[in-house]
Order: C-alpha cells, then structure tokens, then sequence
C-alpha cells in the first residue's frame, strides 16, 4: 500500500502502565510495549483476559483509566477521536460485523460511500464524477489485493452472501474492508479463532504482509507466532504483562469508565450521505 510521503505510513505504538476498569473490575493493568511503525503486534492470552479491550483502547475506543498511550504521537486517552481516524478495525466481534445477509460487493460498496465521505479532503469532492469513480475502484482493487481475496474464486464471485463464505474468506473480507480507508493502524480480534492450522498460517501470513507493506497490525490471537511481538494478558490477578519495557511513569489519575463504541456509532458522528458514490464499483464490473 502506498505510504504518505510525508510521514511514515504505519503508526508506531507506545503503552506505558496502560489500564482499563470496567463494571466489573479491571479488564486489564498494567501493560507497556512499544511497537515501530509496520509491526506486527500479537495480543495473546486466554478468553475473558481482556484482550478485546486492550484492542479497543489502543485503538481510541474504549477510553482507559490507568497510565497511557500513544499511538503515532497522539496520546491516549486525550486524543481518542484522532487515533479513531488513522486505525481501522477488521473482525471485531459486536463492534465491526460483517452482515451475513449483505454480499461481498454490498459491504465493499458500502464501504467505499462511507469511506469517499471521510477522507475529509474537499478536493477529492469536487473532481469530476469519473474521477471520483476510477479513485474509489482503484482503492478497492488495492484493498483486495493487500487482503489476498480472489473474488473470482468465491462461490457466487462478488454477489457471493457473507453467510456462505469460509471463515479464512471472511476474515479477508472483513480486512479488505479496513484498508479501503488505508488505515495506519489495522486491529483484528479473534485473528485464530476456528481456523484450521493451515489456514492459521495463511492468516498470519496475511498480516505479515500488511506489516511488512507499512501499516502496523494489532491482533488478538489465542496463540502468537514467534515472529510477532506479543502482548501478553492473564486473568489470574487482572494484570497484563509483555515481553517489552515501559517507557516511562504511568500517570496517577484514572479517567471516567466508558462503553466501547461500535462502527455506526462512529459513523453517526457525521452525515454519511453522497450521491454516486456506489457508482464506482459497479464500473469495476463487480457489482
């Protein structure tokens, strides 16, 4: 994916005593590590650890109560709604589903509408409509190529249901989705969840690549490769430990407790509507 020539394209990650509390106690404490732009972040532990959280907050989407963040130098919790803006999320069970009624070149074309509105770049707006088509169709083609999803290969191609497709096809799907945007920062939960050892080679395989390509990845995994840097979470005392220093004293006061919030909510926040923009992906011949 091609980098922002000004800045590196993959947003470097700092947690330094790094905290979240819930209703029903700590989800997780204590956690420090510090990731270079494209890497390739294993968030590793058993289920209930809070390993979702911590994906959430590192992420600008759960606000944290203990020490702090940074995620290319915006620091959390302060600066949540920038950090929102340069991640995206892939699978992230309750918060990013995909809709199992919805076909593929459904969710791409939604995607596409919502993405051409925040871009926030005016310019991009006002060109021309086949320009703003052959833009969007190339941000798509480049999506699908960085996920390794063969549209061709899916049962119906793209009007293929998201309920037929394999778990492996799905979670590609979902993380085509995310770097339509091309985010800085991509997160994944469950990134091993149900996956054959084959296919949890591919997909890991498949991170690699968007690492190795620029964007920094965080994946929640029940298992780590050993080529990752892992993040590990525990549950026997609520604390979190990694296999990275801190970088500095956490702080001492705790903000308010918050919800995750999901992708509508998130959406909401703007006026999403722009007439054809769908328009541009059935110009690929895909829709």
């Amino acid at each position: 994916m091609e980098a922002n020539p000004e800045e590196p394209h993959g947003a470097a990650v700092v947690a330094d005593g790094f905290g979240l509390k819930g209703p029903r106690g700590w989800a997780f404490r204590e956690v420090a590590f510090r990731a270079d732009p494209g890497s390739l972040v294993a968030i590793e532990g058993p289920s209930g650890s809070g390993r979702t959280c911590l994906l959430l907050a590192l992420t600008g989407r759960m606000k944290p109560q203990e020490g702090h963040a940074e995620v290319a130098g915006l620091r959390l919790p302060r600066k949540m709604a920038a950090v929102r803006r340069i991640s995206a999320l892939g699978p992230v069970p309750g918060v990013s589903d995909l809709d199992p009624a919805f076909t593929v070149a459904e969710h791409l074309r939604e995607r596409a509408l919502l993405q051409r509105r925040y871009d926030g770049a005016v310019r991009a707006l006002i060109r021309p409509p086949a320009e703003r088509a052959a833009a969007t169709r190339a941000r798509i083609e480049e999506a699908l190529e960085a996920s390794g999803l063969d549209l061709d290969a899916l049962p119906k191609a793209e009007r293929t249901s998201v309920r037929d497709l394999e778990r492996l096809e799905a979670l590609r799907l979902s993380v085509a989705l995310a770097l339509i945007g091309r985010p800085r920062l991509l997160a994944l939960d469950d990134t091993d969840l149900k996956l054959s050892d084959a296919d949890r080679a591919e997909a890991w395989a498949l991170l690699r690549s968007i690492a190795d390509a620029g964007t920094t990845v965080l994946a929640v995994c029940s298992e780590a490769p050993e080529d990752a840097l892992r993040v590990t979470t525990r549950t026997t005392d609520g604390d979190a430990q990694t296999d990275a220093e801190p970088e500095s004293e956490p702080e001492s006061e705790p903000e308010p407790e918050s919800e995750p919030e999901s992708e509508d909510d998130i959406a909401n926040e703007e006026d999403t509507t722009e007439e054809g923009a769908a328009d541009a992906l059935a110009e690929t011949g895909r829709a």
